[in-house]
């Protein structure tokens, strides 16, 4: 009976302290590289999106421009409220 045990004991101690940690270590690599490049359509996705943000910003300077000429100490009041 304690035979039996100890054949048992042995091949399962070393599953978890040799397997188990490299399979964990090899699967979540792999993951992780898979995770790590974009798709061709969700990197154009995020260009358009850079372009959008850049754009957005241009106009959002030129109506402060606009404003810092038509209305004066329009950042004190913004910043107030």
């Amino acid at each position: 009976m304690e035979d039996v045990a100890i054949a048992f004991m042995i091949p399962a101690i070393l599953f978890l302290v040799i397997v188990a940690p490299v399979w964990l270590v090899l699967h979540y690599r792999s993951k992780r590289r898979q995770g790590v490049e974009l798709s061709e359509t969700e990197r154009r996705e995020l260009e358009e999106l850079g372009a959008v943000a850049e754009r957005m910003t241009d106009r959002i300077v030129t109506l402060e421009r606009i404003l810092d000429v038509e209305a004066p100490g329009w950042r004190e009041k913004a910043e107030h409220t």
